[in-house]
């Protein structure tokens, strides 16, 4: 069983669209796949009326956290999308994102980058917008040659001259929300250090501790060392370990399931969740 559980769409920051990514994983070799845009649940439905037999969803978000002024992602897993509480942040992380994305827009304009507010929506394409969307118009504009040389201290980076906050929800609080919703939080690519700064592994124990039930170890932005050091993180703690792609489409170049989960891992996640439960294949429309 191949296992995939952090990708992306049109919904967010991804390329493909939620019927084109499961159809990409199913031909990828892919058994399970997890659909984990930024904030935001509004792929499920079409990813679901499109899922080719003997592939299976499991329905997910990653969601914007910060702690001690520094940024982490979380993803939460088979959660109840309704659950009001956590419905109401995830909507207050995405009602952020455009003024964030028009601040960068202008901080560019005033280093003397022609961008446009305009060519910024045409790519986000009616996805929850985001810095991958800024630095593909960079990319337009032959600013920079990749959307990864565009997170950069020079541009879009954590303090970099274009970078513009938002409002992140502090991770023990994103924590509560996901378990309160039936939801399996997993701490996404915790030591990716060329992101920017990572959160500390004391944290990480607090966040344990808080009812974190895992790590995402196998990942791209983890070299041998870093994959190693969690591994032996997890396992004092307790805690999951996870493997996936991150796929964003043509907007990364890595593959789907080039970093996979280990099936009884998986299976773990889905017994403790209970908010929602991953979605057979039947052979989609």
């Amino acid at each position: 069983m191949r296992v995939d559980l952090h990708c992306h769409s049109t919904a967010s920051d991804g390329t493909d669209t939620p019927a084109e990514l499961v159809r990409n994983a199913a031909a990828a070799g892919l058994d399970v796949v997890a659909l984990t845009d930024h904030d935001t649940t509004r792929g499920y439905g079409e990813a679901i009326a499109a899922l080719p037999a003997g592939l299976t969803l499991v329905t997910g978000a990653e969601l914007s956290c910060r702690i001690d002024g520094v940024s982490m992602h979380l993803l939460a897993y088979l959660f109840d999308p309704e659950e009001p509480a956590l419905l109401a942040e995830r909507e207050l992380v995405r009602d952020d994102r455009v003024p964030r994305a028009r601040g960068m827009v202008s901080r560019l304009n005033a280093l003397g980058v022609p961008v446009t507010w305009e060519q910024v929506e045409r790519i986000a394409a009616g996805g929850s917008v985001g810095r991958p969307h800024v630095a593909t118009a960079l990319v337009e504009l032959g600013v920079v040659a990749t959307v990864s040389d565009a997170f950069t201290e020079e541009w879009l980076a954590d303090g970099g001259r274009a970078y513009v906050p938002k409002h992140e929800t502090d991770p023990f609080e994103a924590i509560r929300l996901v378990k309160g919703a039936g939801g399996v939080p997993v701490f996404a690519h915790p030591a990716a250090v060329k992101r920017g700064r990572t959160v500390p592994e004391s944290a990480i124990a607090e966040m344990a501790a808080a009812g974190l039930d895992g790590i995402e170890v196998d990942h791209m932005d983890h070299d041998a060392d870093a994959r190693t050091r969690l591994r032996a993180l997890a396992d004092e703690l307790g805690l999951l370990v996870t493997g996936s792609s991150d796929y964003h489409g043509s907007r990364k170049t890595v593959s789907l399931g080039a970093f996979t989960t280990d099936p009884e891992v998986y299976g773990e996640i889905t017994r403790r969740a209970t908010g929602a439960f991953p979605v057979p294949g039947t052979g989609g429309i």
